[in-house]
């Protein structure tokens, strides 16, 4: 779960609404419809697929529920919005990080950053996290201004004429 909010900055609700049959195994690939209900296919990696195929083998409990992701513990049910923000605080406060905001969301635009600084264009980032407007998506792609500092040229001195 954790895997495809931090890669493909999926929202909590995609995470809660996520059904068994919204992975095709066969075409890497992820069926996610979010806020807008469109329905958009988005790429599964080999990281995140081997993580979701041992969750499945190993530790989702024995549920007929076809929602991916359920309840730890019994009653054994889908889970709610709060419940993975809490989960995503519980990982970040676990691996000993130190953030302001610890819920599923500040994945969401640690996956823009990561992607702006992969190389990737708004436009290309504004799609996978399907954005209508490039203005949300460069919101959520904070530049690393450090590194900018730390590669940038030296502004050319200019001689008078």
């Amino acid at each position: 779960m954790v895997l495809l909010l931090a890669r493909l900055g999926l929202r909590a609700g995609d995470i809660v609404k996520m059904d068994l049959g919204d992975i095709d195994w066969t075409h890497a690939s992820v069926r996610v419809s979010g806020k807008s209900r469109d329905e958009v296919k988005l790429p599964l990696t080999q990281e995140v697929g081997e993580t979701v195929l041992e969750y499945l083998r190993s530790g989702r409990p024995p549920v007929h529920d076809t929602r991916l992701f359920v309840r730890m513990l019994a009653p054994w049910r889908p889970l709610q919005v709060s419940s993975v923000s809490a989960i995503v605080a519980r990982a970040i406060a676990r691996a000993g990080i130190d953030a302001p905001f610890r819920g599923a969301h500040v994945l969401r635009h640690s996956a823009a950053t990561e992607m702006l600084r992969q190389g990737e264009t708004l436009q290309q980032i504004g799609a996978v996290l399907r954005h209508r407007y490039l203005d949300t998506t460069a919101h959520y792609a904070k530049v690393d201004v450090q590194h900018l500092r730390d590669i940038a040229l030296p502004w050319p001195e200019v001689f008078p004429c």
